[in-house]
């Protein structure tokens, strides 16, 4: 069961200076499956990756048993209520890593964050609604609940908002491809720029394809910067 071992990425960058967040059931855990998938580490030259790791709460889901993970659901649907203290309390907490990286000199226009299953929940909540100037979001089969504090905050929103990066697969049995497709649909009406990519046959996992375009959307998103003339 993958949905307790969310993968929210924090990426930072390091010789040019941008950054990126992902989240995972362990930050660890998050790196060794990725690498499993590319034969390799997800290495960029200008950009550093950090996988933060979801601390260990008692999940609902799992009949209130310990896991590693970024929130608390009341069930896994797409129609109850969010568990918005759990949520706002691991958005404080992220704020925290995001912060670290601004004050190492990385301007929050090159951070970008996200994850897969719950951490790309994590992430939209992050980004959507406490860090709108952001690079970019990233939820690889991921969701949002009908009615999410997410939408809520966007339909007050009059900034630019960071762009969406999502992926889902359209045999996923316990994240269903209709929920990902429904918060695509309502972002974009929310004025979110976003880009949903659909693997047929794909479950709830990752694969190689799916990987490979993150990477390319990240290197579009956050480029090598040009070096600054000496004043």
């Amino acid at each position: 069961m993958w949905e307790p071992q969310l993968q929210a990425r924090l990426k930072s960058c390091g010789m040019s200076g941008s950054s990126e967040i992902p989240v995972c059931d362990t930050g660890q855990g998050a790196r060794a499956w990725i690498k499993q998938i590319l034969n390799q580490d997800m290495a960029f030259q200008h950009i550093k990756v950090i996988y933060p790791t979801a601390p260990a709460r008692p999940y609902t889901p799992m009949k209130g048993a310990f896991s590693n993970v970024w929130f608390d659901r009341y069930k896994i649907c797409n129609d109850c209520p969010e568990h918005i203290e759990s949520i706002d309390s691991m958005c404080r907490g992220l704020t925290d890593l995001i912060n670290d990286e601004v004050n190492n000199g990385i301007a929050k226009s090159r951070i970008l964050i996200g994850g897969f299953s719950m951490g790309g929940g994590m992430a939209m909540h992050l980004a959507f609604r406490f860090h709108q100037d952001l690079a970019g979001v990233f939820a690889l089969s991921s969701f949002l609940n009908k009615d999410s504090a997410v939408y809520q905050a966007l339909k007050r929103n009059e900034r630019a908002l960071p762009e969406l990066f999502q992926c889902h697969g359209t045999a996923d049995n316990l994240v269903l491809y209709s929920w990902g497709e429904e918060t695509n649909k309502m972002l974009k009406s929310l004025g979110v720029s976003t880009s949903l990519h659909t693997f047929p046959n794909l479950n709830h996992e990752l694969n190689r394809t799916e990987i490979e375009k993150l990477k390319s959307w990240i290197i579009k998103k956050l480029p090598v910067e040009a070096p600054k003339a000496n004043e």
